[in-house]
């Protein structure tokens, strides 16, 4: 554990005033996500509002050795906001603003604290929309840093697609951009891409320039319930190896349906479901409705409901947004461990199928959920924090779900990243790759001082 020098904590109490921190419920409130993660506080908050200001924080930390966590919403969930080596978390939500929206490029710039909710609000009237949707109102930083994607990813990708470029300070205060506005480029290497998903191990994302789409001229959205799992799942796959570009194709299983119902007042049969999203003009939408309820029909799909208004749309999409918190407030006092995997769609009936007969055998509540056309599957487990038995049970069922995506030909993680919670796999994921990524980490950041012990089980 780092012990912050009192000369740091003199130098940045004067450079920031009443924005630098070091009350305990603030630390707190830093040290930690949405997850079932212990509290791990750092020694103190800075609120930054530019990226020179980032930039002096960083210096300032660098020559003390102090580490540096990145804070934005806080709805990471495997630990990526915990200072497990104390130091200093730099909270960038008051870098909120909306820099440039370019609506003839199809592209907009945004500092890092900008949520994906307040960007979408500031471009409906442009007629655009930014599709990565990962449920929580995430900030668009923070989805970089952990290569978010969600219920849109089937359609639209991930964050990885939808970064341009980026602005970044680097361990040593260096403040660098990443790229252009061009759709591609062949120069040098893709350092955007190092960045995406690096979980602030190599720095500090301050502004992100993003692709943007039109805005659909129709959508139609149902639910399409099923008689087993398989059969839900086969009208998934069908659908991808179709090609039919729906926009979203949700899981949902029957515990994740009666949580759902009684936290959102719906009133969904409680029976293996997929909830479908269609976007496009009002020929294509009809294209793709008839030809995914027939694909639903001939697997023995039934019950098609229909969402045809915007309210009842945003409705049942929230009600499926809010699935972590429905799951965990049916249980007093719990705390959700939700572990995601992603495998190749071929894969995913053997594997979910895995996953419903681990859960059969565990005394913990869970449910199933998952971004199915892309192969990308959820468990959320209501969890008692203070219950080590509990705690270890569901370590258990994890790791066996785990490395049996892996074994599969799939990831530890889809969308949720490594942090703390997935360091154990990700050398059984990626072998030797691992001292690569070491190596890397070593060369840009050789202090070890951007969020450490985080991804790498070394750094």
């Amino acid at each position: 554990m780092t012990i912050m020098p009192e000369a740091l904590t003199q130098a940045l109490s004067a450079r920031f005033g009443d924005r630098f921190s070091r009350t305990e419920a603030l630390r707190a409130q830093h040290g930690q996500g949405e997850s079932y993660h212990p509290s791990a506080p750092p020694d103190a908050v800075v609120f930054a509002e530019t990226t020179e200001e980032v930039s002096e924080i960083v210096r300032l930390c660098a020559a003390e050795r102090v580490p540096v966590i990145a804070f934005g919403a806080g709805t990471s969930l495997e630990g990526h906001l915990s200072a497990v080596r104390g130091g200093v978390s730099v909270d960038l939500s008051r870098m909120n603003a909306i820099l440039r929206v370019s609506a003839e490029d199809l592209d907009c710039t945004v500092q890092a604290g900008v949520t994906r909710e307040q960007l979408n609000t500031w471009l409906r009237d442009q007629g655009l929309f930014f599709p990565i949707d990962p449920g929580a109102n995430a900030t668009l930083g923070g989805m970089a840093a952990t290569r978010a994607s969600g219920t849109n990813a089937v359609r639209y990708g991930t964050m990885r697609e939808n970064v341009l470029s980026l602005t970044v300070v680097l361990p040593d205060g260096r403040i660098i951009r990443t790229g252009g506005r061009a759709r591609k480029s062949s120069a040098g290497y893709d350092l955007t891409r190092l960045f995406v998903g690096s979980e602030g191990t190599l720095g500090i994302i301050t502004e992100v320039t993003l692709r943007l789409y039109g805005l659909p001229e129709t959508i139609s959205a149902a639910l399409c319930a099923f008689p087993s799992i398989d059969q839900a799942i086969g009208t998934a796959i069908a659908v991808v190896q179709l090609g039919i570009p729906v926009a979203r194709m949700e899981f949902m299983d029957p515990g994740l349906i009666a949580a759902v119902n009684a936290h959102s007042g719906l009133s969904l049969p409680t029976t293996d479901t997929l909830a479908f999203e269609f976007h496009g003009g009002p020929e294509s939408v009809r294209e793709q409705v008839a030809q995914v309820q027939a694909l639903a029909q001939d697997n023995g799909g039934h019950d098609f409901s229909w969402a045809s208004t915007p309210e009842e749309r945003n409705r049942l999409w929230k009600a499926r947004h809010n699935a972590f918190y429905a799951i965990v407030s049916r249980r007093q006092n719990a705390r959700g461990w939700s572990s995601d995997v992603c495998v190749p769609v071929s894969a995913l009936s053997e594997c979910i199928r895995h996953t419903r007969h681990l859960l059969a055998g565990c005394s913990v509540p869970a449910v199933i959920l998952g971004h199915v056309g892309d192969g990308n599957y959820h468990v959320v487990f209501a969890v008692d924090p203070h219950h080590q038995g509990e705690l270890d049970e569901v370590a258990a069922v994890n790791k066996q779900m785990v490395l049996k995506a892996i074994a599969l030909g799939g990831t530890c993680t889809g969308e949720h990243g490594i942090g703390t919670g997935k360091i154990a796999y990700l050398r059984a994921e990626h072998g030797d790759a691992v001292d690569l990524m070491a190596t890397i980490k070593q060369a840009i950041d050789p202090l070890g001082i951007m969020n450490p012990g985080k991804m790498l089980p070394l750094s």
